[in-house]
């Protein structure tokens, strides 16, 4: 009796529905009817009227409109696209002969010399992204972006470009500091990226697949996170995991928290096609600041190490050790003499802390030791055979000491596109030398742009003039014009060597 009395009253409110629709349809009609003279007018409005919906807590816990335009504004300026273009070229004359352009200038210091067999220049180009985080024009990136580029352009979101000079770089955590001369630029600050939460929002800046000043936006997935992707020998893999989109191109953009502070440069995607498929990863800032203080107070990257071979605990490692399951990382091995061996950790403890912060896995551990130096004390929590114990470990370097190596960085020097390091003695007595400069890295810049210069090559004149450290080398460039002739030797090699390029080219 009820669903029929329902039923009666649905049937009712059709037929009132429907009685509305035809009254509004017969007054329709009838105004074209009565006015057909008249022109149909179109209301148009500035934009449909809307609300927000979805809201998000700050760290204060105040609740706000999710709303991703202000952080957009925020961020885009200084978030550039950069250029990598490597020139492939061949030569019959090995390096030994001088180029052409440059006989007239030297005069007859080689003369007799055959001409220097031709060159052939194929170049290719490479896209990327980059985070202008200080006002001086310093830029991080990732290493792959710039590795192996003669030259590198940096574009910025007004599309101004101005070529770049490399600081530094750092494969072990692939990040590259690189710089252009530029005013009024706009920085992106670094944040505690310990402090970034999984579930939080945060939006991908860059240039994916040739598509300028892209922005995505996604929550972090996951932290702490390693896909073997680096195979430096002491890579350190410790990425945020974020579902924002990131695509080629990306490669050293920036990857945000809403206040439009920068947590992590983006790296790598998780991907069998090559292109975006759910995951990206980003080196987390707490590395991005340890890399890049690093690199502009010593030159080089001052890594402290523990000399421990590890393992994330879990459930099949507990049982394969037959040990209770204790969340940390298990140290499998200890280095002999390593800073880990003289402090007292064993194979078989579990590192449950660094400083008073839980390690959780290795990556992480990995992560928290990687923003330490030579010489830098940590306090490691440890569980050993059920009972806990802290010990304090001083970090060592690769060679087993606690120096710190600081590289010679005057600005004429990065032009040159080189690490330069003082002949070791030994070294030079091996080879008959009173000293010399060995060219141990080239990045992009004068040297591998107009030169066939190979690393490792031994500079012991420059212009005819003796060369025995890098502090000689600096002060014949510090004014020099023109152009500059580099002879030396190649270690295992009798034959000697130049290489000539140009300071104002």
């Amino acid at each position: 009796m009820q669903e029929d009395r329902s039923n009666r009253n649905n049937w009712k409110t059709y037929v009132l529905s429907a009685l509305i629709a035809l009254g509004v349809s017969l007054a329709v009609i009838g105004v074209n009817k009565t006015g057909s003279e008249e022109p149909t007018m179109i209301t148009q409005i500035e934009a449909v009227p809307g609300k927000k919906v979805l809201y998000t807590a700050d760290n204060d816990g105040n609740i706000k409109p999710l709303d991703f335009t202000e952080t957009t504004d925020k961020v885009l300026d200084a978030v550039v696209h950069i250029k990598s273009t490597q020139t492939s070229s061949r030569s019959n004359a090995g390096g030994k002969e001088l180029p052409d352009p440059f006989r007239e200038f030297f005069g007859d210091m080689f003369k007799g010399q055959a001409p220097q067999g031709r060159m052939q220049q194929r170049p290719r180009i490479g896209t990327g992204s980059g985070v202008i985080i200080n006002e001086k024009g310093y830029i991080i990136t990732n290493n792959h972006v710039i590795d192996n580029a003669d030259e590198v352009e940096v574009t910025l979101y007004n599309n101004e470009s101005y070529k770049a000079t490399v600081i530094g770089t750092d494969p072990t955590t692939d990040l590259a500091l690189i710089q252009i001369k530029a005013d009024d630029l706009k920085t992106m600050a670094l944040v505690n990226s310990d402090e970034v939460e999984v579930g939080e929002w945060v939006l991908a800046v860059g240039n994916p697949l040739g598509l300028n000043s892209t922005v995505t936006a996604g929550i972090v997935s996951a932290k702490g996170r390693s896909i073997n992707i680096n195979r430096e020998k002491l890579a350190v893999e410790s990425f945020i995991q974020t579902d924002a989109a990131i695509n080629p191109g990306n490669s050293g953009g920036a990857l945000v928290n809403l206040d439009g502070n920068l947590i992590g440069i983006n790296t790598a995607i998780a991907t069998s096609t090559g292109s975006y498929t759910g995951y990206g990863f980003a080196v987390p800032s707490n590395i991005v600041t340890k890399v890049t203080e690093d690199l502009l107070k010593y030159g080089a990257v001052q890594r402290g190490l523990l000399g421990v071979t590890i393992r994330t605990m879990n459930g099949a490692l507990a049982k394969e050790k037959n040990v209770d399951f204790t969340k940390g990382v298990w140290v499998e091995q200890v280095g002999e003499d390593s800073a880990a061996d003289k402090a007292g950790v064993e194979s078989g403890d579990i590192i449950l802390k660094v400083d008073g912060m839980e390690t959780g896995t290795s990556p992480r551990l990995q992560e928290m030791i990687a923003r330490k130096r030579p010489g830098d004390e940590v306090t490691l929590l440890i569980d050993r055979s059920g009972k806990k114990r802290e010990i304090k470990v001083v970090l060592k370097n690769a060679k087993g000491n606690m120096e710190i190596v600081s590289k010679e960085k005057k600005e004429v020097l990065n032009l040159l596109g080189a690490d330069l390091e003082t002949l070791d003695k030994d070294v030079a007595r091996k080879l008959d030398l009173d000293g010399g400069v060995r060219v141990s890295k080239l990045y992009p810049g004068k040297i591998r742009k107009e030169t066939q210069m190979r690393e490792g090559f031994i500079i012991t004149h420059m212009d005819g003039k003796r060369i025995k450290e890098v502090d000689d080398l600096a002060k014949i460039l510090e004014d020099k014009k023109g152009g500059v002739l580099l002879e030396g030797v190649y270690e295992g090699s009798t034959d000697k060597y130049y290489y000539a390029f140009g300071m104002d080219s």
